[in-house]
C-alpha cells in the first residue's frame, strides 16, 4: 500500500532526529532486518549505517576475491588455459582458439586484430567470472619478452600468480625472469604444467628442474595418470578424487569421480598397470613431501603444482577448485607514507595499465585501476594524487577481455575500466582524499630507437595522435627532437615495432615505417641551476629531445660519449627513466 508523500515525510523527519538513539537500543540483526523491510517497500528511510555493518560487508565483500595473474614462456599454453578457467566458470560457453584453422571463435583474452592473426598475446587482458560464489579476477599477461614491461607491471596489481610450465620443454628462460620478479614481493606461485596430452618429460624430472632452476620448493597437489596418448587424468592429491575426462577442446565434459584410489574401478577405467604406477607414484610423493603447509604458499616458499592439459580440459578444474581453497584474498599494500590494509573503510587504488582504442569506433582510451581499500563508487569524487586534483568517473566498467558492463562499486582485489580523456598515467593513485602513492610500479628505460617516418603525408594528423595514444599505454616512448622535429619511438623489444606499426594503419588509419637509428640511451636532465641546464641544453641542441609528457630528453649516441658528456656537465643529473623526482 502506498504511503503517502506528506506522511512519509513526517516518518522520514522522525526517524532522522531518532536515528542515533535508536540505534544504540536495538540489537545489530534487529537493525539490520529492519532497513532490509525498509528496502523491499521502496520507502527511503535515512539511517546511518552502523560501522560495525559496514565493516562486515566490506570483510564479506574482501574474502570472496581472488586476483591473479597467468604468466608463462610463450607458447606454453597460457591464453589456452584463461580460455578453459573461463570456461569452467561458466563465463563462457565455448572456448575460443588461441590459433586454428578449423576453430573460427578465438581466444577471449586474445581480443586485438593482430593478437588473432599471429596466435600470440601483445597485451594483457582482464576478465572477472564467478566461481563457486567467489568472484574470479583474472590477468592474462603476454609471454613473449618484447611485452615482458607489460607483464611486469601487471604483477604489481595481483595477490598470486599462476605459473605455466610446458611438459616438453620445462622451465625456460622467460619463465626464470617472471619467477624473479615474483620473489622480489614473495608473491605466492601456483605450478600448471601443462601439455601433458604430449609426450614430455617425466613427472618427476620437471619436479626437480622447477626446484632448481626457479629456487622454489613444490608440492605436488594432482598428479597425472601416464602422458601422451595413452593419458587418461589426473588425481587431486589436495582433494583425494580422481577425476577422469573425455577430451574436449571446447566444451567442459563431466569426468567420472572416484574418491579412493585403492578402489578396483580405478583399475577398469585406467588399466591396471596405469593404476599401480599411480599408487606407486602417489605413495613416494607422500613419503618424501612434506604435507602440503598452505601458509608457506603464501608466504612465497612453496608452488604447489598442477598437472593437465588445457587444449583438452584435463586438470583444470582440479587447478580452480584448489586455487580458490588456497589463494589468497586481497592483501595489504605498500604506500609511501604507510601500508595500506584492504579492510580500511575509505577507497583507495592505482592504474597499472592504460589502453587505446579498446573500441576503435569510438577512440576510447581506458585507464586500469586496482583497487586496494575501502569501496569504490560510481560517480564519487576521489583525488587524483599526482596532480592534486579531484576527478570524477561517471563511466566505470568490469571486462571479460574487450567486453564489458557498467559497474555501480568495486571492492578491494576489483579491476576496473575508467574512460579517461589523457589526465591518468600509469603509477597514478587515487585515494579518498589522502596523499600518498602506491609503491612498486616499475618504469623502463627504451633499449631499441627507431625513427618515425611517415609514408601517406595526407594523414599526418592521424599519426600524430595515433603515436601520442599508443604511447600512453606504456609499451613504448615517444622522443621528438628540438631541432628537425624528428619523432623517434624507443622500445624494450623489437616485436613493439610491428604492433605498433600494425595498429596505426589498423585502428588509425595512418601508415608509418621504422628507420633504425644510431642511439645507446635516453638520458631525461635536469639541474638544480637553471642557466647550467640552459648551457647544456644550447651546446648538445643536435641532442636534445622532448618525451610525450614535455620533459627534455638527452639522446646518447655511445656508452663512451655518455660517460664523457656526464664528467664534463657534472652540474647536470641524467636519469635513465621518466619517473625520476626532481
Amino acid at each position: 500500500m502506498p504511503v503517502p508523500a506528506g506522511i512519509l515525510g513526517q516518518k522520514v523527519t522522525g526517524w532522522q532526529k531518532q536515528s542515533t538513539s535508536f540505534t544504540r537500543e536495538i540489537s545489530q540483526l534487529t537493525y539490520f532486518l529492519l532497513c532490509q523491510l525498509i528496502i523491499s517497500q521502496h520507502i527511503t528511510i535515512f539511517l546511518p549505517l552502523r560501522p560495525e555493518i559496514l565493516r562486515m560487508s566490506l570483510e564479506q565483500e574482501i574474502s570472496k576475491r581472488r586476483t591473479f595473474g597467468i604468466i608463462s614462456h610463450p607458447d606454453a599454453g597460457k591464453t589456452t588455459l584463461t580460455e578453459k578457467l573461463l570456461l569452467f566458470g561458466g563465463a563462457i560457453q565455448k572456448a575460443g582458439a588461441v590459433k586454428s584453422s578449423k576453430i573460427k571463435d578465438h581466444a577471449r583474452s586474445d581480443w586485438m586484430e593482430i593478437e588473432k592473426q599471429r596466435g600470440i598475446s601483445v597485451a594483457t587482458s582482464v576478465m572477472g567470472f564467478n566461481y563457486k560464489d567467489i568472484k574470479i579476477n583474472l590477468l592474462d599477461t603476454p609471454g613473449h619478452q618484447d611485452f615482458a614491461e607489460d607483464t611486469y607491471r601487471t604483477l604489481t596489481a595481483v595477490d598470486s600468480v599462476i605459473m605455466v610450465i610446458d611438459c616438453v620443454k620445462g622451465v625456460e628462460m622467460q619463465t626464470e625472469k617472471l619467477m624473479e620478479v615474483c620473489r622480489m614481493r614473495n608473491t605466492p606461485v601456483i605450478c600448471f604444467i601443462n601439455k601433458l596430452d604430449r609426450e614430455g618429460q617425466d613427472p618427476f624430472d620437471l619436479l626437480d628442474e622447477i626446484e632448481e632452476k626457479l629456487n622454489i620448493k613444490v608440492r605436488p597437489l594432482s598428479w597425472p595418470i601416464s602422458m601422451g596418448k595413452t593419458f587418461k587424468g589426473v588425481y587431486s592429491l589436495y582433494n583425494k578424487n580422481l577425476h577422469l575426462f573425455t577430451p574436449s577442446k571446447i566444451k567442459v565434459e563431466e569426468g567420472i569421480e572416484i574418491k579412493d584410489i585403492n578402489n578396483t574401478e580405478v583399475d577398469r577405467y585406467v588399466g591396471e598397470n596405469n593404476a599401480a604406477k599411480l599408487r606407486e607414484d602417489v605413495e613416494l610423493i607422500e613419503g618424501v613431501y612434506p604435507e602440503f603447509d598452505v601458509q608457506e604458499y603464501l608466504k612465497g616458499n612453496v608452488a604447489p603444482v598442477f598437472f593437465g592439459s588445457a587444449v583438452n580440459n584435463f586438470g583444470v578444474k582440479e587447478l580452480l577448485d584448489t586455487f580458490i581453497q588456497i589463494a589468497p584474498p586481497p592483501i595489504p599494500r605498500e604506500t609511501t607514507i604507510r601500508i595500506v590494509k584492504p579492510n580500511e573503510g575509505k577507497f583507495s587504488g592505482f592504474v597499472f595499465k592504460i589502453h587505446a582504442n579498446m573500441d576503435p569506433k569510438h577512440r576510447n582510451r581506458i585507464a586500469f585501476l586496482r583497487v586496494c581499500s575501502g569501496k569504490f563508487e560510481r560517480g564519487s569524487n576521489y583525488l587524483h594524487v599526482r596532480n592534486d586534483k579531484s576527478i570524477r568517473f561517471s563511466n566505470a566498467t568490469a571486462f571479460m577481455a574487450q567486453d564489458r558492463e557498467t559497474v555501480e562499486e568495486a571492492w578491494p582485489g576489483d579491476i576496473v575500466g575508467l574512460y579517461d580523456t589523457g589526465n591518468l598515467k600509469i603509477g597514478d593513485t587515487l585515494t579518498d582524499g589522502e596523499k600518498m602513492t602506491y609503491k612498486g610500479i616499475p618504469s623502463f628505460s627504451p633499449e631499441i630507437f627507431k625513427e618515425v617516418l611517415n609514408t601517406d603525408a595526407m594523414k599526418t594528423k592521424q599519426l600524430e595522435k595515433g603515436l601520442l595514444q599508443l604511447m600512453e599505454e606504456g609499451v613504448a616512448q615517444l622522443f621528438t627532437y628540438t631541432l628537425g622535429n624528428k619523432k623517434v619511438v624507443g622500445t624494450v623489444g623489437a616485436l613493439q615495432f610491428e604492433v605498433i606499426q600494425f595498429r596505426l594503419k589498423n585502428e588509425y588509419g595512418a601508415s608509418c615505417q621504422f628507420q633504425p637509428v644510431n642511439i645507446f640511451k635516453a638520458c631525461w636532465i635536469s639541474a638544480d641551476d637553471e642557466k647550467q641546464l640552459n648551457d647544456f641544453i644550447t651546446s648538445k641542441q643536435r641532442y636534445i629531445a622532448h618525451d610525450k609528457d614535455g620533459k627534455l630528453v638527452f639522446m646518447a649516441e655511445s656508452r663512451a660519449w655518455l660517460q664523457m658528456v656526464q664528467e664534463n656537465f657534472p652540474a647536470i643529473k641524467f636519469h635513465f627513466t621518466s619517473e625520476f623526482k626532481d
